[in-house]
């Protein structure tokens, strides 16, 4: 029945973490749930994942979109395509800095669920109108004929209990730069919007059993289907074709080698032959080539760049002039970088300099489509000092 769960990747706003999510439905024998964090959908992998392994909850996927914090609708994924819709419509409108729309387009593999003041507009065949508890009694003036089978149960969950309460007020006066006393209950969640106890989310509903059963129903349709198990590299070949990327990798490294040891190195041909055979087999041509690509660019370019990290112990990487280090001199060993008993990919770190890096990363996303690139990010969480600071500003202090 809990079509609107938050965790706290809806930032600033939802207090608890993924495990504790799990936790506390699990306590209330929750056993399927929506996970649609406010703008953004960080939270639904690792949602899923930790869900299949502790078991006795089916997660689904969603996210709640918003803008200037009022509630527009929320999109749940009835599959890893509707999931891929969801996150396109919302990558679409970050990227071009464009506004959220009052109606998104209609989704094929996910629903769009529109809060019940929406009622009186037309709805698309995925299209469903979310009511609360306390406001059913709006259904008494309005009548259920013509929207009989589009209503949901609509209880959003961002906190855990009543003292998680007050820190979800913290969290909005951090986030709107104002004191405590002046967070306004529009930019706040409900002290109820919390998991209730078995059976009391149904029992608030009893009087409409037509709403539990339709709710049921759009939860029986949705579907994780993230298959479990290897991770495969998103771009399969450089050249077009395997055996083109074998060669032209063998090509490339074998006159590095020439550039880097000379053509009488023995220890360096036999390392770079070991290595060349373990990224074949492994199916890692395509990244060496892909990386080799774009220090190609920027070296065209003079740009100044820095190979560190695991890959340095690579000679092949050596050779192709993604590192600088010499990993024969150092006496840096291949197998902490890369061996045939890895499964997921190899991780080259490259430094920039701070004025050139976006033309590079410019040219990355040109080069290889933006359906194929994306930037990576990280969470920066409050540490002890930032607490003290950021809950002393709205303390007043």
């Amino acid at each position: 029945m809990y079509l609107n769960v938050h965790s706290w990747y809806s930032l600033r706003y939802g207090t608890m973490s993924v495990d504790k999510l799990i936790e506390e439905a699990k306590g209330r024998g929750i056993t399927r749930m929506v996970l649609t964090d406010i703008n953004n959908s960080t939270g639904v992998m690792e949602f899923i994942r930790k869900c299949r392994k502790s078991g006795g909850i089916e997660p689904i996927g969603g996210i709640e979109f918003r803008r200037d914090k009022k509630l527009l609708y929320i999109g749940i994924a009835r599959s890893k395509e509707g999931m891929k819709e969801l996150n396109d419509f919302l990558t679409e409108h970050n990227l071009a800095k464009k506004e959220l729309p009052d109606r998104p387009p209609l989704f094929v593999h996910a629903f769009i669920v529109y809060p019940f003041s929406m009622h009186g507009h037309p709805l698309g065949p995925n299209e469903f109108l979310g009511i609360r508890a306390d406001e059913l009694h709006l259904l008494y003036k309005k009548g259920t004929a013509d929207i009989k089978d589009k209503l949901l149960v609509l209880h959003s969950v961002f906190v855990s209990n009543r003292i998680e309460y007050r820190l979800h007020e913290y969290l909005r006066a951090i986030d709107l730069n104002t004191v405590l006393s002046k967070v306004a209950a529009e930019d706040r969640c409900r002290e109820t919007d919390q998991f209730l106890m078995p059976g009391e989310l149904e029992a608030k509903f009893a009087k409409y059993p037509f709403i539990l059963d339709n709710t049921r129903r759009l939860l029986d349709q949705c579907r994780m289907d993230y298959p479990e198990g290897k991770v495969k590299l998103n771009r399969k070949t450089f050249t077009g074709n395997r055996k083109d990327d074998t060669a032209l990798l063998e090509k490339l490294a074998w006159e590095g080698m020439i550039y880097r040891y000379g053509k009488s190195n023995r220890e360096a041909q036999r390392r770079l032959k070991y290595e060349l055979k373990v990224i074949n087999a492994l199916d890692f041509c395509s990244y060496f080539l892909i990386t080799w690509d774009i220090i190609r660019y920027s070296m065209s370019r003079g740009y100044y760049h820095v190979g560190r990290g695991s890959g340095a112990n690579s000679i092949a990487a050596y050779c192709l002039r993604i590192t600088d280090v010499d990993p024969i001199e150092l006496d840096l060993y291949f197998e902490r970088f890369l061996n045939e008993q890895r499964t997921s990919a190899p991780d080259f770190d490259l430094d920039f300099s701070w004025d050139e890096r976006e033309d590079v990363q410019d040219y990355i996303f040109k080069r290889y489509g933006s359906t194929h690139t994306a930037l990576l990010g990280t969470m920066t969480t409050f540490r002890d000092r930032s607490v003290i600071r950021e809950i002393g500003k709205v303390m007043g202090l």
